[in-house]
């Protein structure tokens, strides 16, 4: 059965673009995986909970092209994004005499997805790897952009690097197989795409909020494919996050810290972010940037999609500056925000009134 892509759009690098397609059932095109393997040989890399449903999909379209393939499967959650996982991948790859022209393959969501990049990266200095990723989260967001990595216990993604994939490939059908709370982690991410560059979806957004949960298709490959045209804009503008590519990271700051503080796993990334972007735009009201209405309406719209927009009172403003002060985005010692100036509007500034920061840590 040959399924047509919904959607395709493209991450324009020059020489290391590559396309990213979106649709309902589009797994079940085997040539769409089999045409990006440039080798013979590929390591499918899944975890406990999405191999038992995905795997033999992917295991079919290889064999179909007569493609020697391995399994790599990794305990589910945050807490394995380690070292450790990326060792286990690697014993595999040389175990089984893997060379430089094979392919990896990311089956799962963005834990998966960014340590089986980590490992393409640094498995005999580079080799391919494919995206198929299976959350709303990673299909929006971590699959896209080339942001690889494993989480350090003293910060989140403070080890990786940035390494393309051949290919993304979003099969929105994976979806129906996703948690709730998981589903509403991933529209975090979305909803993050209207409050940075585009005022007229975060509109569309919260009309259609209600139905984006009850797994409308129709509007979630809409949803997808826009947060996907805007990163892949960004990407290729800023593919090493040295400018503008940052403004992506609204709420992660604030966001990575309750991660690290509450422990890794506990609060979803997209949980933290949600509750990372209201502090941001908080930050952003106690700078008469925004007024109080953007504020209220993001937070209307993360209680729709069900998602947290309450710091954990368990983190004091002290414990949020010592996870702050290690993220990626410190300079010199100072640590830069991504703020709202307007709906639709982001920067990235270390130019901010630390008092105003200290009342945002309080009062959040």
């Amino acid at each position: 059965m040959t399924i047509q892509p919904l959607h395709q759009l493209n991450v324009d690098l020059g020489d290391r673009s590559y396309p990213i397609f979106i649709g309902h059932h589009i797994l079940d095109n085997h040539q769409l995986i089999s045409d990006y393997i440039q080798g013979s040989s590929a390591v499918i890399v899944s975890n406990t909970t999405v191999a038992p449903l995905y795997l033999d999909k992917v295991s079919q379209a290889l064999e179909l092209a007569n493609i020697r393939y391995d399994s790599v499967i990794l305990p589910d959650g945050e807490t394995f994004k380690t070292l450790a996982s990326v060792e286990l991948i690697i014993d595999t790859l040389l175990k089984k005499r893997h060379d430089r022209k094979t392919t990896l393959i990311a089956l799962g969501g963005g834990v998966v997805g960014d340590i089986t990049g980590f490992a393409a990266a640094i498995y005999q200095r580079g080799v391919n790897f494919i995206q198929i990723p299976t959350t709303l989260l990673s299909q929006v967001d971590s699959s896209v952009g080339g942001k690889t990595g494993v989480n350090h216990p003293s910060g989140k993604n403070m080890i990786g690097a940035f390494y393309q994939p051949q290919c993304v490939i979003a099969d929105t059908h994976t979806l129906e197989t996703l948690p709730d709370r998981e589903l509403s982690a991933g529209l975090a991410e979305v909803i993050k795409y209207g409050l940075i560059h585009d005022e007229k979806f975060f509109d569309w957004l919260e009309t259609n909020i209600e139905k984006l949960m009850q797994k409308d298709y129709q509007l979630l490959s809409h949803a997808i494919l826009v947060s996907c045209q805007t990163k892949a804009e960004i990407v290729a503008i800023d593919e090493k996050e040295s400018g503008i590519r940052a403004i992506l990271n609204l709420g992660h700051t604030f966001g990575h810290a309750i991660e690290s503080a509450m422990g890794y796993g506990n609060w979803l990334h997209g949980e933290a972010v949600a509750t990372g972007m209201v502090m941001a735009l908080d930050l952003s009201e106690r700078h008469h940037w925004i007024g109080p209405e953007v504020k209220q309406r993001t937070i209307q719209l993360l209680k729709n999609a069900h998602l947290p927009v309450k710091s954990p009172p368990q983190i004091s403003p002290e414990q949020y500056m010592d996870y702050m002060s290690i993220d990626k985005k410190v300079d010199r010692g100072v640590i830069k925000f991504v703020l709202l100036k307007s709906l639709g509007k982001a920067i990235i500034t270390a130019d901010y009134d630390s008092a105003l920061l200290t009342q945002t840590l309080s009062e959040s």
